[in-house]
């Protein structure tokens, strides 16, 4: 059976989960629309992505 050599100290496994807790989500508002979307994201409002239309936008029946 294996046996780890020194005990972990409280700072170690400290150190070690800090980087396992969630993220949270940034947000951020839209210079033209004035809506909030993702970073690097398209925008699905509009479909535009950087200043170009990537997407066509579905009309809604």
């Amino acid at each position: 059976m294996a046996v780890p050599r020194k005990k972990m100290s409280r700072s170690r496994i400290g150190m070690r989960r800090s980087g396992q807790k969630m993220q949270t989500v940034t947000w951020i508002e839209d210079k033209k629309s004035g809506e909030l979307r993702r970073p690097h994201h398209v925008d699905l409002k509009t479909g535009m992505y950087r200043g170009r239309q990537v997407m066509e936008i579905k009309a809604d029946v």
